[in-house]
């Protein structure tokens, strides 16, 4: 038995992309259910559909509020099969309220371009550079009600350069996010595999 995924996005997806390729080529010892995205057009669904994922599409423009929009993504997300032991959000750009996060019993992680609890939220690798920080880096955290405020699982260092720009800062921390967050997987994977032997 291995460890099902649900992962969330809203963009291009390259973390998606990095579990996508350590599932593929064994790294990863576990079953991606399914990707459930919040934006029309993301580059993370063509990502999942070639790798042939099941993907769901749950826009919030298209409920009438925030909360009917937070029960579709959680019916979207357990409706998958099999049902995730473990919801990824990898560049999902919402904040989860805790009726969501208790559908899925805590077990919701997210990866956040920043050495928390510094510069949570939007834009942390602007704010990093406007605070003229040495270095910077990436999280994986579990998720709470905060934002990005959950207890943190791992992270990796990044320094900042001197002639960085959010470009090339952001690109730098985007490769170790996709060790890191394969890392952190492969951590619950093995703990999962443990767990449940038969």
């Amino acid at each position: 038995m291995k460890l099902a995924l649900a992962v969330l996005v809203s963009g291009r997806g390259t973390n998606l992309q990095a579990v996508l390729d350590a599932v593929a080529d064994g790294r990863l010892s576990a079953v991606i259910s399914g990707v459930v995205c919040d934006r029309r057009g993301a580059l993370a669904l063509e990502r999942a559909a070639k790798a042939g994922v099941p993907t769901a599409l749950v826009c919030m423009e298209d409920y009438p509020s925030r909360k009917e929009w937070e029960v579709a993504l959680a019916d979207a997300v357990e409706a998958l099969e099999p049902r995730p032991d473990l919801v990824v959000l990898a560049g999902f750009m919402r904040i989860l309220s805790p009726a969501f996060l208790e559908r899925f019993g805590g077990q919701v992680i997210n990866i956040h371009p920043s050495l928390l609890p510094a510069f949570p939220g939007l834009d942390a690798q602007k704010q990093a550079l406007d605070r003229g920080v040495k270095f910077s880096g990436c999280t994986v955290h579990y998720v709470d009600a905060g934002c990005d405020t959950g207890p943190i699982i791992g992270q990796r260092v990044v320094p900042v350069l001197p002639d960085d720009d959010v470009d090339s800062l952001s690109e730098r921390i985007l490769e170790q996010e996709h060790e890191l967050l394969v890392e952190v997987l492969s951590g619950f994977a093995a703990r999962w595999e443990e767990e449940h032997k038969e």
